[in-house]
């Protein structure tokens, strides 16, 4: 099994609009993000994707991996799902299936209600929305688990597919799925900067999680320019942590 990470920002992306900071002015590559999401590439070849926010077009244009099957969708925040309507490639000969919490389809519909309506205008995509709980269910032969997470006060979704989990935009997760992921072999988990956030947690937090978890390696994802340089941040890194980044492929 294979990941590519897709986009590894958070929601303002790396370069910020309108900054000027030595992060969002730097030319290293790794300091360039797109919105959080990533490509899960099955070992019986399925392709499933991780969110699908407002950068897709050009990260599926550059992927390895570009055929997904199936979204999985942590949760509904814009930068999650605002490109939803660029999978309409993938709609052309079939109802593309999206596997979320039934709030997080409820606001798909709200959102996108042109592809809902009983006589849909010619070419709209069309979706297959599948509601899921807190138990394993299976894409054709993969087996998903979801892993309920607290992005401050709302319940979203993270995914252990195999011995991986993908965790984003977490601020508490409970000692339970804590429990669950004990000695994973690889974590892939948010960390938005060094201070205090209300909904996200901080490095210091992220690095918490990981002692407790204790997964071979871990991965962070859904960074802010606030978190700094890459090449100076990594210093801040415990052994067989690192920061990831766009295009970054890894072997589960």
């Amino acid at each position: 099994m294979e990941i590519e990470f897709l986009g590894t920002s958070t929601s303002t992306g790396i370069p910020q609009i309108g900054c000027n900071c030595e992060v969002c002015t730097s030319t290293a590559q790794h300091d360039k993000r797109l919105r959080t999401s990533a490509m899960v590439h099955t070992d019986n070849g399925q392709d499933l994707l991780i969110d699908c926010g407002p950068d897709f077009r050009t990260q599926i244009l550059r992927a390895k991996y570009n055929n997904p099957c199936a979204l999985l969708v942590t949760h509904s925040h814009y930068d999650h799902v605002g490109g939803i309507d660029d999978l309409r490639p993938y709609c052309f000969h079939r109802k593309f299936p999206i596997y979320a919490r039934e709030d997080v389809l409820h606001d798909i519909r709200v959102r996108l209600p042109y592809c809902f309506v009983t006589h849909p205008y010619p070419g709209v995509p069309s979706f297959d929305l599948i509601p899921i709980t807190d138990k394993p269910f299976n894409i054709g032969d993969t087996l998903i688990e979801p892993l309920p997470i607290w992005h401050y006060r709302l319940l979203i979704t993270g995914f252990k597919i195999g011995d991986m989990a993908y965790i984003t935009d977490a601020k508490h997760i409970d000692e339970d799925v804590i429990d669950r992921l004990h000695g994973i072999g690889t974590l892939i988990i948010n960390s938005l900067r060094i201070k205090e956030h209300i909904s996200h947690m901080t490095l210091a937090e992220t690095l918490n999680v990981i002692k407790r978890v204790n997964p071979a390696r871990a991965y962070l994802i859904h960074m802010s320019h606030d978190m700094g340089k890459e090449s100076q941040a990594a210093h801040l890194l415990p052994p067989n942590t690192e920061f990831a980044y766009d295009g970054l492929i890894i072997k589960i």
